[in-house]
């Protein structure tokens, strides 16, 4: 039966993305243009956000291999996710991403000229940051596709078997209020003894960690679906009790963050108290939203199929806007509310009018070719 609370949560997620790169613009971490003031205090509520939302996003995606795998054969599946992910990464990196790297290379003064003059001759020379190169934001969709790929032996083998010793352990601890915590165990090693010398690329060859964390994350929720309702239970009626711990833990890292100085014992602290929020976060999310967004809607049915075409386009939007405002004296709000605005509107306007309607544009981005009637 589909969950239509993992539609929607995952639309709030990749939602919250625009917000998130748009704050990217004003805040002291490196990001591909930045504007004429920075602003500190904004990276505090996307310190929250970081915890949780792309831990999210892979748990979703997991889950969302389980329903995939109930339709479909082992080798429709190889298809579907190749299709879907890597079609619109290829395409994305030839038209999507580049013209975000050719707004840095204007704001650093390194191309002179209009787009064209840079697209094609001088979009794919070198890989970036020293080329031009890059998949950018689109670093989700490799991550996936290999994560799908080499996992998948294992998820055909718990199709077959549901009563595996390890389904059998995760329905007993599913069952039991805070049981779901054991699952923090692994996540808390990669945390404390990987984070530290694999710091994150995105550049998949060398990025151990998130390979290693986010490949764990997306089979937990294969897993989490495959233990039957005995998960939707537990989280429904414990979600106030995440949310309670989801709240401590965040404080928690807080303090640490502005208190205390980098030692040995701190590092290992930090790290258990990181996937114990981040976890609280999953768990509190998973069980509000089962029950109150666990219903098909108008809205929902759009945003499901619009999701993937924004989350392509937004940050090439995202730059294009910040690269005319960049420089502008306006204060903080006049430029955050106009970027976030373009950008929604921006990629709106492109889905609706030509990606939605345009049949052989939609697998350039993850969509299918309707039927014509």
């Amino acid at each position: 039966m589909r969950r239509y609370s993992l539609d929607w949560l995952r639309v709030i997620a990749f939602s919250l993305l625009i917000f998130y790169h748009v704050g990217m613009f004003f805040v002291p971490w490196d990001f591909h243009i930045k504007n004429n003031t920075i602003y500190p205090d904004i990276r505090w509520p996307m310190l929250f956000l970081n915890q949780w939302r792309l831990p999210l996003l892979f748990v979703i995606s997991g889950m969302s291999t389980w329903f995939a795998l109930s339709k479909r054969s082992g080798l429709q599946f190889v298809g579907e996710r190749t299709t879907r992910l890597l079609i619109p990464l290829l395409a994305g990196m030839i038209l999507i991403v580049p013209p975000q790297v050719y707004f840095e290379r204007l704001a650093k003064a390194q191309v002179t000229g209009g787009f064209l003059d840079y697209w094609p001759v001088h979009a794919f020379s070198g890989v970036y940051p020293e080329g031009n190169l890059s998949w950018h934001h689109l670093w989700f969709l490799p991550y996936l596709l290999i994560f799908s790929l080499l996992l998948l032996p294992v998820f055909l083998y718990l199709r077959k078997h549901p009563q595996a010793a390890l389904l059998n352990w995760v329905k007993k601890i599913a069952t039991k209020p805070f049981g779901l915590y054991w699952l923090i165990v692994p996540l808390y090693f990669w945390e404390s003894l990987l984070e530290p010398f694999f710091p994150s690329t995105h550049a998949l060859v060398g990025d151990w960690f998130n390979l290693i964390n986010f490949g764990t994350l997306f089979f937990y929720g294969f897993l989490l679906l495959a233990v039957g309702d005995d998960f939707w239970k537990t989280v429904q009626q414990q979600r106030r009790n995440y949310l309670y711990s989801g709240l401590i833990g965040f404080c928690l890292l807080l303090c640490i963050w502005l208190l205390l100085e980098d030692t040995t014992l701190v590092h290992f602290t930090e790290a258990f108290i990181k996937v114990f929020n981040l976890w609280s976060w999953i768990l509190c999310l998973m069980g509000y939203a089962s029950v109150y967004l666990n219903k098909p809607s108008v809205i929902l049915a759009y945003a499901n199929e619009a999701v993937y075409p924004f989350y392509i386009l937004h940050q090439t939007i995202t730059l294009a806007i910040g690269y005319y405002l960049m420089d502008l004296t306006w204060g903080f709000w006049p430029k955050f509310l106009l970027m976030v605005l373009g950008t929604f509107g921006g990629s709106w306007f492109l889905y609706e009018f030509a990606i939605r309607r345009w049949r052989w544009i939609r697998p350039l981005f993850g969509l299918t070719i309707k039927k014509q009637r």
